[in-house]
Formats: structure tokens, sequence, C-alpha cells
């Protein structure tokens, strides 16, 4: 899943963070409000996690929410608040956020909420989603499954996997996958998805030859699957 992360850098912002890209997540993080607002309209997410981890920041959480609407791809809103009564959970829910949560919070818990929010809006893809017949890819382990077989991945395979999954059969620029792939670092060598698409072709040709990742000259790469 892209997430986008909207905290000041502090220690709490940090760990989600890692926590999430450890759960086999792409993560993109803006470090104030103005700048994930305006990420927001750039991209596309599955997700936007916004804290706010002091009472004294919920008024300009509040605020700020309702500018999240004109996100792209109708993302899932997620208010991390600090020590916050129901009162104030309410408040950050009427202003926009699908789903609010107070310390102390489950990290399994909102990971939870954020998927069974996506199945409601129907994205054109999300982990664990059937894409044909019991074909998925499964955030647990790793894994490709279909049936009996299953192809383990590396963690930034799983993600370029899950890039090309979105666009289903259909183009997608290199660059597109290299933001989702590697969003901790603003400069990737090309030549990086060149090697990992390899890679994964050597693994597909041995597990499921029916599916296939095609170059698209001067552009980037498509996932073809025979349904």
């Amino acid at each position: 899943m892209r997430i986008l992360l909207v905290s000041p850098s502090n220690n709490e912002a940090a760990y989600l963070h890692k926590a999430l890209q450890e759960g086999a997540h792409s993560v993109q993080r803006a470090d104030d409000y103005r700048d994930g607002v305006f990420l927001s309209t750039q991209e596309r997410f599955e997700a936007i996690v916004v804290l706010a981890p002091k009472s004294n920041s919920y008024a300009e959480l509040i605020e700020v929410l309702p500018k999240f609407s004109a996100a792209l791809n109708m993302p899932a809103l997620i208010a991390l608040l600090g020590p916050a009564t129901a009162a104030e959970r309410v408040r950050v829910l009427r202003a926009g956020a699908d789903a609010c949560f107070g310390q102390p919070y489950s990290l399994i818990e909102m990971q939870e909420r954020m998927q069974s929010l996506r199945r409601v809006v129907s994205p054109p893809f999300t982990p664990g989603l059937v894409v044909r017949s019991s074909l998925k890819l499964d955030a647990l382990t790793r894994e490709l499954v279909e049936g009996e077989r299953r192809m383990a991945v590396t963690r930034r395979e799983y993600l370029l996997f899950e890039c090309l999954l979105r666009d289903l059969n259909a183009p997608v620029p290199r660059d597109q996958l290299i933001r989702y792939v590697w969003p901790e670092k603003d400069d990737v060598d090309p030549s990086s998805v060149n090697l990992m698409v390899a890679r994964l072709r050597r693994k597909l040709i041995r597990f499921f030859p029916d599916i296939r990742i095609e170059t698209i000259s001067r552009f980037g790469y498509q996932l073809s699957v025979s349904r």
C-alpha cells in the first residue's frame, strides 16, 4: 500500500515510518501539513496518516483535514492523536478523518482499519484482494500466492510488484516505480529497477510463467497477467 505519512520529525513519526515500511508499505514522508496536502494532490496514495501527538496541535489538525478532500484516488484518511478524549476524537472525525486513534493505539489495528477502508472504496488493487481467481500478494509472508503456488520476494521486490499490480496490464512509468520502491531516497540509479525486474522475471519463469513483466521502451514496465 502506498501511504503518505504527515508529521513533524519526532521519535514517534520515525518509529511509525519504520514500522510501516517493515509492514511492506511504500511510505512517503511530509514534515508539515502544507507539504502533506500538496503531495496528496500530486500522487495516488491508498492512505494518508496524519500525526498530531500533542493536544495543542488538535485545532490545527481539525483545520487542515478538510484540505485533504482534494487528494487523488480518495485515500483513507487516518488521524493519530496523543492522549485524547472521546469528544476530541469525534471532532477529528467530523472534520474529515475516516478513522481516529488516540494514544495508546495499536499499529496492527490501524493497518487493518486502513485495509478495510480501502475495500469499501474498491481501489484498483489492494494487497490481499483477488487479481485473477486466487492470485494475490500476501503482505504477511511477502509472497505472491495462487493456490499451492507461492513465490517469495524481498521487501523491495514486493513493493515493485505491488506498484505494477495497481495498474495491471497497463504501462507504469519508471519514475513512478522508483518513488514507490525507494520512497526514502532522493536519488536512485535507474539501473536498480532493471536489476530488480530481471530478478523477478527469473522467479516468475519458475513459479508463474503465465505472468510477465514487459519492458515499455523509453517509458517503464507493464505487468501482464493471463486471466
